[in-house]
């Protein structure tokens, strides 16, 4: 009986080593395990280089779009090829978190001046109510300046789908909420070749989305969530920087 029992426990450890060992010398080579641990002990991790957001292991690209902008002109995703620039779900008539994100994007404009590649892409979810004409009111209510910050307007689904299948931003009509719609108020980030970047959390995980309804002097909302404009900032001109 013991003679089979060490035979028995002799091919178990001969079979992990044929399929185990190669496996964790690779991981070794790829310095994978060393990442691991370093996430496992919640240890921030630098942010010399921002993530690329990954769909079944690709670097997700934002999807081909072609709206009017607030002067009647056709903007498509290839106007902003070689810019850096944000891209956010908004409406004119929102009386809740839009009007937060906009003055933070004025904030971001307002910083990056001295930066002529970079850019900004608003697309209204109410594109029945927000014409150009509206479009172009409420950018001079808000100051904006930039040349490459596009609001834009156009067929609802195309807007819908590419808010909710292309940046899995979610974005809805309701009547139950204030303004009839609701969204999420993040920003995307989106570098000269028009993938969506961001920076790694304390955890190594790609944070994905940017909050966009804390300003930086609010530094925090009353949920604790805290603001991330500040680092929005820093990313951009670290994608901006490094054609430089």
């Amino acid at each position: 009986m013991k003679k089979y029992s060490y035979v028995g426990i002799s091919f178990i450890i001969l079979i992990f080593g044929i399929i185990f060992i190669p496996k964790i010398v690779n991981r070794i080579k790829s310095t994978s395990v060393i990442k691991n641990d370093r996430m496992s002990a919640n240890n921030p991790i630098t942010n010399e280089n921002l993530s690329y957001i990954k769909i079944n292991g690709e670097p997700k690209k934002v999807p081909e779009f072609a709206f009017l902008d607030q002067d009647s002109v056709l903007i498509t995703n290839h106007d902003y090829k070689g810019k850096v620039y944000v891209v956010d779900f908004f409406f004119t008539s929102c009386p809740t978190i839009c009007p937060k994100m906009s003055k933070n994007l004025v904030y971001l404009q307002n910083q990056l001046k001295d930066y002529p590649d970079f850019g900004v892409a608003s697309f209204t979810i109410n594109p029945k109510y927000d014409t150009p004409r509206r479009l172009k009111t409420y950018a001079e209510n808000y100051k904006v300046t930039d040349p490459d910050w596009h609001f834009l307007t156009g067929d609802r689904e195309d807007i819908y789908d590419l808010a909710n299948s292309g940046f899995n931003i979610y974005a809805a009509e309701n009547p139950n909420v204030p303004g009839g719609f609701e969204h999420n108020g993040y920003f995307a980030l989106i570098d000269q070749d028009g993938y969506i970047r961001s920076r790694y959390d304390a955890s190594g995980n790609p944070i994905i989305y940017y909050r966009g309804t804390i300003s930086v002097d609010e530094k925090a909302d009353n949920d604790g969530e805290e603001e991330q404009i500040t680092i929005l900032l820093e990313d951009i001109k670290k994608l901006l920087d490094k054609d430089e």
